[in-house]
């Protein structure tokens, strides 16, 4: 297996990126390419390293990139004429089969118009969607959409719910996966035009599609760990995504400063150590990866714009994950069934 990594994407690219595979390496049994510009990356990596990257692993591996998309650049634009970007030469890559899953902490909406137009939608899909992964109690939870879709119609929810319950039980063995809809009540009348329209879709045709809808979710049980997936619009999503990872910062910077405040203070949370480093654990996003581009015919992974070194490593052992449980595979068939098409 190859994994594709765009190491000029993010806030912290090239530093994270070639820091993360080197930390995943050997966590895995896959071979990364590096995709960017190569003296910048075999300097860096002789910088921070002492050594090149054969010497530190085997499956490392450099692929060539002139270019890098900007955070800021039109994302149509960038992925026409920057073709020899690390972000289009992975995708590139990916489409004709030298690598078996990309990543990249890139411009969203160039990966979004990248994964869209060079890898290609799954036959029946309407609009690909990105299915980030969060901490619930004694669970995880799955928030699709979670940023590529700011403007959705009903059919794109109803979608999303059966993308992610393909996706919950082909990687987390979840028989059933509870899929609830992103609401301000649980009422059936509550919500705006879109939600309402979107209630009614998924209670009519949730048992043709074999998903287990429970209905309205609001953001306050969300983290219950009695649903599996929220399904809501890209927009509200990525505030909903936002707010709570803004929420968990929040809380451990409170919780460290209110234990480490003085002496006393420090002496009396010594026998909850253990407890608090679990909770924050359990917290971190960091520990759960990028957000999968569920939707395209290959494997597509966006990881955090500030990924560090840490989140590179696990989002890096997620997209080993992803191809292993061949979740693109799994909807492909799904949608191919649903629309009656035979493969060959």
């Amino acid at each position: 297996m190859k994994i594709l990594l765009d190491v000029m994407g993010g806030d912290n690219a090239p530093d994270a990126n070639i820091k993360g595979a080197v930390r995943a390496i050997n966590k895995i049994q896959a071979e990364v390419v590096l995709i960017g510009k190569e003296d910048i990356i075999k300097s860096k990596v002789k910088e921070f390293y002492g050594k090149t990257l054969e010497e530190i692993s085997p499956r490392l591996k450099v692929q060539n990139a002139t270019e890098q998309i900007e955070m800021e650049e039109v994302p149509t634009l960038a992925i026409k004429h920057k073709k020899d970007s690390s972000m289009v030469v992975g995708f590139k890559m990916l489409k004709e089969g030298q690598g078996d899953v990309f990543i990249s902490a890139g411009n969203s909406g160039a990966l979004l118009t990248g994964a869209t137009l060079l890898v290609g939608r799954i036959r029946g899909i309407d609009r690909p969607a990105l299915a980030g992964i969060l901490p619930a109690y004694k669970s995880r939870l799955v928030l699709i959409d979670a940023g590529s879709n700011t403007n959705c119609k009903p059919i794109n929810l109803l979608q999303f719910a059966q993308m992610s319950s393909i996706y919950i039980k082909n990687t987390f063995g979840v028989e059933s996966p509870k899929i609830g809809l992103l609401n301000i009540g649980t009422e059936e009348t509550k919500g705006n035009d879109l939600v309402k329209e979107s209630y009614q879709l998924l209670k009519e045709k949730s048992e043709e599609l074999n998903i287990n809808f429970i209905g309205n979710v609001e953001g306050r049980d969300a983290f219950s760990g009695n649903v599996d997936a929220i399904v809501t619009d890209g927009f509200t999503g990525n505030v909903f995504l936002k707010t709570t990872e803004g929420l968990g910062k929040f809380v451990k910077r409170t919780l460290t400063e209110s234990m480490t405040r003085n002496v006393l203070s420090k002496i009396l949370a010594l026998p909850s150590l253990p407890a608090i480093k679990r909770f924050s654990k359990m917290v971190d996003y960091k520990t759960y990866g990028g957000a999968l581009f569920l939707g395209v015919k290959k494997p597509v992974v966006k990881a955090h714009g500030s990924s560090d070194e840490i989140l590179f490593e696990y989002t890096i052992e997620q997209a080993e994950q992803f191809v292993n449980n061949k979740t693109v595979e799994r909807l492909i068939d799904e949608f191919n069934k649903e629309n009656n098409i035979k493969t060959e």
